[in-house]
Formats: C-alpha cells, structure tokens, sequence
C-alpha cells in the first residue's frame, strides 16, 4: 500500500525541474547571456493523485564577478537556489546549482536535491577529470561542454534566449544533456509560440516553451513560459504526468537584486 505521504514525494519530483560543443546536445555556437540577479516567487496549485495542494516556491539566482589569481580576468560565477513549501506540510524540496559562466554559458560544478522524506544528494560535475558523479549512485558520464543539471537547465535556456531572442521562434528547437539525482539524459525543448499570460504582475506577452518526453516514454511534460520585457525570466512553469498530476507554478512577485 502506497504511503500517505507518496503524493507528497512526487510532488518533490514534479517541483524539481522549477527551481544547454563537442556533445550533440551542448549547443555549438550559440552565445549565453545569464540575466541579472533576482529573486523570484511563485504560488502553487497542483492536483496529486486527486488531492488538491497549494504552496509556494521561491527562487534566489545569483551573478557574481569573479577575479583569477593574478587579476588578468574577470570570470562570472552563479548559483540558483530553490525552495518549495506546501501547506500542511511545509518544506518539500530544496535544490540547490552552482557552477561558472564558460563559453557554453552555464557550467555546474554542483547540483545539491532534497526532497520530502529522502536523504541529500549530490551531484558533481568534475571539471579535472572531466565526468559527472552521483551520490546516489556509481554512474558516470563524460564532460564534453554545455552539460547541465535540473535546476540550472531552466536558468540556462533563459541566458539562450536572452542572448539569442531572434532565434527563440515558434518551431525552434533547443536540446541539452541534463544530470539528475542518480543519472543523465538528453532533453530537448521546443518553442510553441508566443502567448499573453495574466499574472499578479499584470498581463504579461511570454514565450511558450515546451519539454516533452521522448516519444516512446510516458514520462513528465515541462511548460516554461519567458517573459522578454522582464529579462526572459521564468514567468510560469507547469509539470504534468501521464497519469494527470499536474503542478501549475505562477510568479506573485519578483525583485531584482
């Protein structure tokens, strides 16, 4: 018998992705331009296996300027970090991405998750020896440039778009390889258009961003909606399941730092 709390825990699962060469999915030749620091928040609606639940998730990215040892260069870091609280409840997930800004745009060094009633896990992007590694467990994958993680994919197609916007039509497609809690795997974003989307801070016109899973698997679809005139941040995000859970992540208010 499932436990009570198993609604919960794929609700962690469904969050995740809210808080892109030599490989064939790091985007050869495309430029990345993060946007500035903010903090963004967002309200939760969300139906799990026919219970309704409500919440909040927060999201704090940072850019920062970072000198070498000698002062010759000025290289950006940046990190995101995520929280999702639901009532009753409280904390069901908190994730974490850090890394460096290179020539592919965002470059995880590290991708912390955790989520409703599991342990931490962690997620390291070697640079010097050139492989991703789990905590959870003994796989590992080659760095070959443009590799991401759950919580920075996201912030990385935002630096796409904003650097690339002219590209960034109905059609387009974007891919990335993408490392999780225990694995990694290709993901591929398509653009559905444009579309006007009321929100707490006014109407705003968006791009409308689709991830959906390979056509032979009934995993989890991601919407992404952008907003251009707030710096291409995510504006709207929503995960559903084969099975009809859905979570809808709206943004309530947001500051720039």
């Amino acid at each position: 018998m499932p436990s009570i709390y198993s609604p919960f825990i794929k609700l962690c699962r469904l969050c995740l992705l809210s808080s892109l060469a030599a490989s064939p999915f790091a985007l050869a030749g495309n430029s990345a331009a993060p946007p500035p620091s903010a903090e963004l928040h967002y309200s939760i609606k969300a139906k799990q296996k026919g219970i309704p639940v409500s919440g909040e998730a927060n999201v704090k990215w940072q850019l920062a300027n970072v000198n070498s040892a000698n002062n010759a260069n000025t290289k950006q870091s940046y990190s995101v970090m995520t929280e999702t609280r639901v009532m009753l409840f409280g904390k069901i997930l908190d994730a974490s991405s850090y890394g460096n800004i290179d020539e592919y745009g965002l470059a995880p060094d590290k991708f912390v998750e955790k989520r409703f009633g599991k342990a931490e896990s962690v997620t390291r992007f070697d640079r010097i020896k050139k492989t991703i590694q789990f905590t959870e467990s003994a796989e590992t994958y080659p760095i070959k440039g443009g590799e991401q993680d759950r919580t920075s994919a996201t912030w990385q197609l935002v630096a796409l778009a904003r650097a690339s916007a002219d590209k960034f039509i109905a059609g387009s497609e974007w891919k990335m390889f993408v490392a999780g809690r225990r694995d990694a795997e290709p993901w591929s974003f398509k653009v559905a258009g444009t579309e006007d989307l009321a929100t707490p801070l006014g109407e705003l016109a968006t791009i409308h961003i689709i991830k959906a899973p390979p056509p032979d698997s009934k995993g989890q679809q991601l919407e992404i909606w952008l907003a251009p005139k707030l710096d291409w941040y995510p504006v709207r995000l929503k995960f559903s399941d084969a099975d009809g859970d859905q979570v809808d992540q709206l943004i309530s208010s947001m500051r720039k730092q």
